[in-house]
């Protein structure tokens, strides 16, 4: 076990040897590779920023009902018991919640700071209403189908003046969240098959440059693991130092981004900011760079070396 550990850190120390050997050579190297991977790493930061705001929002089905104006109040509550029995007759199981019109004008003083618009209209304009969440227990075109035969049910009862079907933007953007993965997935796929060549070709010209050797260490009798342990360290260091840079790159470009952000957010009263990764997602990233440094690596040394031995 000691000889294995010590024939590595020479492996290491000889692989960082060759990046302060030539220093501008691997950091244009590393340049090339972390912009590559700053393009997936960006995706993933957005998709993800985006993602924990969605899952904020309210994505179970929901109908609501608003009641007309002159309706009294008793009869409005009296009104939860025609739904209930709608619903039912569906078989659709559902959590009904009366919203009375000052609860309703309240929250929208909160949310906009329009604490004067009952002295502006002499009235609250706000109806009393019902908000209805169904359970999700069926297919999205099955549940569809239901949700607009029992708002059409429900849109018949006397006092009712409108029936909305709400949700069904957030179950849009739910998909076009899955096409935006797929897509982040293909563009990562492809880049990684750069990240891969680009590790290829620059460890294939190390291994031209240190040919003589390599040969004299063969003949004298080193073993291949240990004529091939450093290169493979270095297509894992070129991976691991641009994958640290791109994510470097992505934490600084969030603060401009934010700046913008910020006077966009202000104007709808929300305190949305871009966020940088979770750690423990960025360390799955840097061994994923790392990975396909070694991958490169492993391809390029064992092509070149089979023309030695």
């Amino acid at each position: 076990m000691n000889i294995w550990f010590r024939h590595h850190i020479t492996a290491i120390r000889h692989a960082l040897a060759q990046f302060l050997r030539s220093p501008g050579h691997f950091f244009f190297n590393i340049l090339v590779l972390s912009m590559t991977l700053a393009l997936p790493f960006g995706g993933l930061t957005l998709l993800d920023n985006v993602q924990s705001v969605t899952e904020q929002l309210s994505v179970s089905p929901e109908i609501s009902l608003f009641i007309k104006q002159d309706t009294s109040r008793e009869n409005a509550v009296a009104l939860e018991t025609s739904i209930d029995k709608i619903l039912h007759d569906a078989g659709q199981k559902a959590e009904i919640v009366f919203i009375s019109r000052e609860t309703a004008l309240d929250s929208l003083q909160k949310k906009t700071g329009l604490n004067d618009i009952v002295d502006s209209l002499g009235r609250n304009p706000l109806p009393d209403s019902y908000v209805v969440r169904l359970s999700e227990n069926t297919s999205n075109t099955v549940l569809s189908a239901q949700m607009e035969a029992v708002a059409a049910q429900l849109q018949k009862l006397p006092v009712v003046d409108k029936v909305q079907i709400d949700s069904a933007w957030t179950k849009r953007l739910a998909a076009l969240l899955g096409v935006l993965r797929m897509g982040l997935l293909f563009l990562a796929v492809v880049l990684s098959v750069v990240v891969i060549v680009v590790t290829f070709n620059t460890i294939r010209l190390q291994v031209l440059m240190h040919l003589d050797e390599i040969t004299l260490a063969w003949h004298v009798g080193a073993s291949r693991a240990y004529i091939r342990r450093p290169f493979y360290y270095m297509g894992i260091f070129l991976g691991l130092f641009s994958g640290c840079f791109a994510l470097l790159l992505i934490d600084l470009s969030l603060y401009p981004f934010n700046s913008a952000i910020h006077e966009l957010t202000r104007l709808y009263g929300s305190d949305f900011q871009l966020t940088p990764l979770d750690p423990l997602l960025s360390v799955i990233l840097l061994l994923a760079s790392a990975t396909l440094g070694w991958l490169g690596a492993l391809l390029s040394v064992n092509r070149q070396l089979r023309k030695i031995y």
